[in-house]
């Protein structure tokens, strides 16, 4: 507490106050006195609404600058030169996808027909794995037939 906290509680104590002439002596303002006065200490409940305001204010600002903050950051990345540059970049590069008939190129085709030949392959090399397995079945039971 200050000094002039404990000389007004003291004065409480003992008579009324003259806010008038403490806040002469001291070269204080009589609002100052008063607050001084009425503050009962950190459990007074207008003294914490009143911190509780305070605090709530200064971020309300905080969050108003945090706004303002992306919304600029947003706007200058989305017209920045270089996102303008990507952005003409994609759509040439889109409109050359669109251009290009992949049916109708010779690596496209060639894929093609590697594809379905090595298919047919695949097909042949099934049938004939299991022609194999029958033909290994039917010699193993000839042989069990045999004894051995």
């Amino acid at each position: 507490m200050t000094k002039y906290e404990n000389i007004i509680k003291q004065k409480a104590n003992k008579e009324p106050i003259d806010l008038d002439a403490i806040a002469r002596k001291y070269n204080m303002s009589v609002t100052d006195v008063k607050k001084i006065k009425d503050d009962r200490g950190p459990l007074d409940l207008t003294r914490q609404i009143g911190e509780l305001q305070c605090e709530i204010a200064g971020l309300k600002t905080k969050v108003n600058d945090a706004e303002l903050e992306t919304s600029l950051v947003k706007a200058v990345g989305m017209n920045s030169p270089e996102m303008k540059a990507a952005k003409a970049e994609i759509t040439e590069l889109k409109e050359t996808l669109k251009s290009r008939d992949y049916t109708r190129q010779h690596d496209y085709q060639f894929l093609i027909d590697e594809n379905r030949r090595l298919e047919e392959e695949r097909n042949m090399l099934t049938v004939d794995n299991k022609r194999l397995a029958h033909q290994i079945d039917d010699q193993v039971n000839r042989l069990r037939k045999a004894g051995m």
